[in-house]
């Protein structure tokens, strides 16, 4: 049976993790042979079908495929962006300081949702360069 879930953690060194199901109260186990997709897409908060099986264990995920979001189309965000009023940048205003997993999370999803026909060659390389561009300017928390 095709299920949806969220992931709640996966660490890729061990190949395992747990997603919490969408219907359904037991987390479902998820290893790193039924993943469809590159390992370090897969981490804690993404959206994630699979298969429901059963394990030795208990429930178990199998062909386990990211859900992509569907992009907004182009023209309404342009029409949007400028129609939004400008406003002088406040040195004061409270703002979030990622930590650089965080950042590179939100960055791999803007890139999935951008071009989902992107590498896991490109991806890579893009976060890291990224990555790097946010740290040089203090954008990530340093620790």
């Amino acid at each position: 049976m095709l299920m949806t879930g969220k992931i709640l953690r996966f660490d890729e060194v061990r190949g395992y993790g747990f997603i919490a199901p969408d219907e359904g109260d037991e987390d479902v186990f998820m290893h790193a042979n039924d993943l469809l997709e590159e390992k370090y897409l897969y981490q804690s908060g993404r959206r994630v079908e699979y298969f429901l099986e059963s394990g030795d264990k208990g429930p178990k995920a199998g062909e386990i495929r990211l859900v992509r979001q569907a992009a907004a189309p182009a023209s309404r965000v342009l029409r949007n962006s400028a129609a939004a009023p400008q406003t002088e940048h406040d040195e004061e205003a409270d703002c979030d300081i990622l930590t650089a997993l965080d950042f590179q999370n939100e960055v791999t999803e803007a890139l999935i949702e951008a071009d989902g026909t992107l590498t896991a060659a490109q991806l890579q390389h893009v976060r890291q360069r990224l990555l790097r561009l946010a740290q040089a300017h203090g954008w990530v928390d340093s620790v």
